[in-house]
């Protein structure tokens, strides 16, 4: 894995630790799952936070987890 993403998976386990008074390896898996199902959790946040509850296949490709 690149130091990057190593570095992005780190600041994603701090803030669910920090927010969810998670202890670390739980806060560390759940990120983890995160950043490897990241096109799930882009369709998922998008239905959840979109007015309409249907979902266009192109709006989700286009979206990125993180920014470059």
């Amino acid at each position: 894995m690149q130091t990057h993403q190593l570095s992005r998976l780190m600041y994603l386990s701090w803030e669910i630790q920090r927010t969810k008074h998670n202890n670390r390896s739980k806060a560390l898996t759940a990120a983890w799952a995160i950043v490897n199902n990241a096109d799930i959790t882009i369709h998922y946040l998008l239905r959840k936070h979109s007015g309409s509850k249907t979902t266009t296949p192109n709006a989700a490709s286009k979206l990125t987890l993180f920014h470059s």
